[in-house]
């Protein structure tokens, strides 16, 4: 008896390591963000979960074609769907996928959903209006095979946008003593120049310095219409942060959503 071939043949090594992390932690993931993102009703972004309604990234989205880069359990490709968009859920863990299936039916929605990666799509050129992320592969898969794809599907005039974590919180990562743990302080303690592939033991994570991002963007391109860097509220909380993460997040980006325009 040989085992099942792989669905997803080819993918990159990182690709193939962080697929087998979220299969194995989508389910604590959804036990432990599942409510946030609930009560957010899905159109919401970040770890403080702030309204698309008063961030306005996304703009109109009735009537759109929309693709959502590492969908998770889809919470925002149903909300757009509720909103009259025509969403699609891109995701490389199938375990995300399922429980996707799941609150797909609870809401009464369909969409079609793409067990795939965001480095290698399997979907036609100049399909899609809106391509936009929210701390999913723009943060997981290795954006000099990510961005390409943004343009390859995106029609003339379609928008790209994608939340992630700062390069200024990226680098405040410190490890502890103990070289197990890690803490989010107030001294750089990651060189910036040459960020692109941080390990952490767990997963693989991408990042790069501004002016890489905006020298990516314009090599395929897009156009920068905004660089918004979204704070939490004073009173909000969070299941993805502590209280002192919270705290820190109010003094410096913690996080930065990036609005580009296809030319």
């Amino acid at each position: 008896m040989t085992d099942d071939p792989d669905p997803l043949p080819g993918l990159t090594e990182h690709a193939a390591h962080n697929r087998a992390s979220w299969d194995a932690y989508s389910d604590e993931y959804q036990a432990l963000h599942g409510r946030d993102l609930a009560e957010s009703g899905g159109m919401a972004w970040g770890t403080s979960q702030i309204p698309e309604s008063t961030l306005r990234i996304l703009g109109e989205v009735a009537g759109r074609d929309i693709l959502e880069f590492g969908c998770g359990a889809a919470q925002w490709s149903i909300a757009l769907a509720q909103h009259g968009a025509r969403p699609v859920g891109l995701d490389l863990s199938e375990r995300q996928l399922e429980h996707a299936r799941r609150l797909m039916a609870e809401a009464g929605v369909s969409f079609p959903l793409i067990h795939g990666s965001a480095e290698a799509v399997p979907l036609p050129d100049a399909s899609f209006d809106i391509l936009f992320c929210d701390h999913g592969a723009m943060t997981f898969a290795d954006p000099e095979r990510t961005v390409p794809e943004a343009a390859r599907l995106l029609r003339p005039g379609g928008l790209f946008a994608f939340n992630h974590h700062s390069p200024i919180e990226t680098m405040c990562w410190a490890a502890r003593a103990d070289g197990i743990e890690e803490e989010l302080g107030d001294r750089l303690a990651l060189d910036y120049f040459g960020m692109h592939r941080i390990d952490d033991g767990d997963e693989i994570s991408f990042q790069l310095p501004y002016g890489r991002w905006i020298a990516l963007f314009r090599a395929n391109g897009f156009i920068v219409e905004d660089l918004v860097e979204p704070r939490p509220p004073p009173d909000s909380t969070s299941s993805y942060r502590s209280e002192a993460e919270l705290a820190w997040a109010r003094r410096w980006p913690a996080e930065c959503i990036w609005r580009l325009r296809r030319a």
